[in-house]
């Protein structure tokens, strides 16, 4: 019995409880996923699709517009070591959050920004984060926040697309997928834009 009680306490005591989930969109998921999987703190994070309502959505799909979903990630994260609020903050100083219309060179609905929120915590951190964003910038702010839907996990070959060592066609030659991606965040003028709105409070410009 005693073991009984111990094993139950180890699945649904602290070590289940030090990990929480965020969902944010921000343009292009594979930049995103390479931002945030740099933060202490952050175990994991998965690239996907959120906020629409066809299911279990195709990457074609969701680009060619219709089905209402986001690129976005689920970011899982030690909360003893970085709190909710912190990811967000870093979020907003990561994208563009006063552009409606797509982020950068991707433009669409897919590409928006938005903040998916779990409860009501995450809500009030959030709207906080916005406010705090609105403030340092003095500019209208355009990512919603939204309640959290159910969220389906991309293609694999898009999973942590900014490392991969296979080799794709771009407009410069085959390269490889870490290289391509390199040319393309650069391309897209992501970190150009982030550091001309956010200057040293960008975190993840390259």
């Amino acid at each position: 019995m005693l073991r009984l009680i111990l094993a139950f306490f180890l699945l649904t005591g602290p070590a289940m409880a030090a990990t929480e989930t965020a969902i944010v969109a921000g343009g292009c998921f594979w930049c995103v996923e390479s931002d945030f999987e740099s933060v202490p703190g952050v175990k994991s994070v998965v690239s996907g699709y959120t906020g629409g309502t066809v299911k279990n959505p195709t990457y074609k799909q969701v680009t060619k517009g219709g089905t209402g979903h986001y690129e976005a990630v689920e970011i899982k994260f030690d909360p003893a070591k970085i709190s909710y609020a912190k990811i967000i903050d870093l979020f907003f100083r990561s994208v563009d959050p006063t552009d409606a219309g797509g982020q950068f060179c991707d433009r669409g609905d897919s590409y928006r920004t938005a903040i998916f929120v779990k409860n009501p915590a995450q809500r009030a951190a959030a709207e906080e984060a916005k406010a705090a964003a609105m403030a340092a910038l003095g500019k209208k702010i355009v990512t919603p926040i939204e309640n959290a839907g159910t969220f389906y996990k991309a293609e694999d070959y898009h999973q942590d697309y900014y490392k991969g060592s296979s080799l794709v066609l771009t407009r410069r030659g085959p390269k490889k997928q870490s290289e391509a991606y390199k040319f393309y965040r650069n391309a897209c003028g992501r970190d150009q834009r982030v550091k001309q709105l956010w200057g040293n409070a960008a975190p993840f410009t390259h």
